[in-house]
């Protein structure tokens, strides 16, 4: 089988890279996701590379043909090359001397197969010579991949023990590209060693669960996660009807063609109580950027007191965003309300106070606290009222004043 002919792999900075490190005389191949997307008719975002050449050959070679080159993981053979084009990884042939479950001692090799045999998944071991666009299959991953089955070279149990993030990377796989069939063996190694996942780097367990909660439909991955008692070990307070909650977001972000999003799903997932819910994010060391996205995703009063409702939706846009007020209409609103509230969000941008202190003073309002707290009782109002224009926000402003 031939790799189809796809945009990326006719970039001239990428044809560049392959010459410099001699891919046409099969010291190179591309590999893992580029491979596996393409052959899927997916578009295709990081493209990787193996080769027989030893990290500081690749070095010196991107050196002298003037490629930056950035030694990534350079003791476990990766070096990337920044193009034109963007980044490409290069990694020299690998096989396992010794590992941890955490991290691996690698010695380089000159061997395809031993290089294919250390990767996760069957349908991640797929290679492809960059010149004839042949494809090197040699755990049947073009099966698997064909029948959308996600299968772990060799002894699943084996393969966890090296990287137990491989647990998490299943499920990710399974929920991107599965067909909702786990086997029983693949199950069993995952739940067995799910209790290791709490010795892994938060961070590397917060990307990989977005990266999973990202993919079009994730229900039946989060179930079956569930089940092995992987959410127990990275996520324990999870909501225990998770898998119900997603699937119903789910729904109503297809009925209203609202595209799929890692945050607002996490948030489906999360206790309803803003502090939990950031307590857990931050455990996972996950960004400020984040960590408020979450908190105003979370009506703060509680889910049964603070729903959302089309009258409410804009204030709630006004003080979060337009993009959190939405999520949290898909998130918490009742069925009958989302069509109106996401309607009120459609093309509407949150309008500034058309009035400031220094209008309160001008009206007759002594300079001090006053002002601020009559300006905070002035926006209320206003909000309100759902945003009236400057006239009708003056004369709230003459009432309040009046009324101190």
């Amino acid at each position: 089988m031939k790799l189809p002919e796809a945009p990326w792999h006719q970039r001239p900075s990428l044809k560049n890279l392959i010459a410099v490190l001699d891919g046409s005389h099969g010291a190179t191949r591309f590999v893992g996701g580029a491979v596996r997307d393409t052959l899927l008719g997916l578009p295709v975002k990081d493209i990787d590379v193996a080769t027989i050449l030893t990290p500081d050959a690749v070095m010196a070679r991107l050196k002298d043909a003037g490629i930056k080159a950035i030694p990534t993981g350079i003791e476990h053979g990766t070096v990337t090359a920044v193009t034109a084009d963007g980044p490409v990884e290069i990694t020299t042939l690998r096989r396992d001397v010794s590992t941890d479950g955490r991290r691996a001692t690698v010695a380089f090799s000159d061997d395809w197969k031993e290089d294919a045999a250390r990767r996760d998944f069957t349908i991640n071991a797929l290679f492809a010579d960059p010149d004839t666009l042949e494809v090197f299959d040699y755990f049947d991953g073009l099966i698997d991949l064909e029948k959308r089955h996600v299968r772990f070279i060799g002894s699943a149990e084996q393969r966890i023990a090296e990287d137990h993030l491989r647990i998490m990377r299943y499920f990710r796989f399974l929920a991107r590209f599965g067909q909702h069939a786990v086997d029983q063996a693949t199950f069993d190694a995952c739940r067995k060693a799910s209790r290791e996942l709490g010795k892994l780097s938060r961070e590397r367990i917060a990307d990989e669960l977005m990266k999973l909660l990202d993919a079009a439909d994730p229900v039946y991955a989060v179930q079956e996660m569930i089940q092995a008692d992987v959410f127990a070990n990275i996520v324990a307070e999870i909501d225990p009807h998770a898998g119900e909650i997603l699937a119903t977001l789910i729904i109503s972000e297809e009925t209203h063609d609202i595209a799929p999003d890692a945050i607002r799903r996490l948030v489906g997932l999360l206790p309803k109580d803003a502090d939990k819910a950031d307590a857990i994010a931050k455990s996972l060391r996950m960004s400020n950027k984040i960590r408020k996205a979450i908190r105003h995703r979370i009506p703060a009063s509680g889910l049964q007191a603070a729903a959302p409702t089309p009258e409410t939706v804009r204030a709630r846009a006004y003080h979060t965003s337009i993009a959190a007020a939405r999520d949290q209409a898909l998130l918490f609103g009742a069925d009958d309300d989302v069509a109106g509230m996401l309607a009120k969000l459609k093309d509407w941008t949150p309008p500034a106070l058309p009035i400031t202190g220094g209008d309160l003073i001008a009206i007759g309002l002594k300079p001090g606290r006053i002002v601020a707290e009559s300006l905070k009782a002035v926006e209320a109002a206003w909000i309100a009222e759902q945003f009236p224009d400057e006239d009708r926000v003056r004369t709230l402003a003459h009432d309040i004043i009046k009324g101190l």
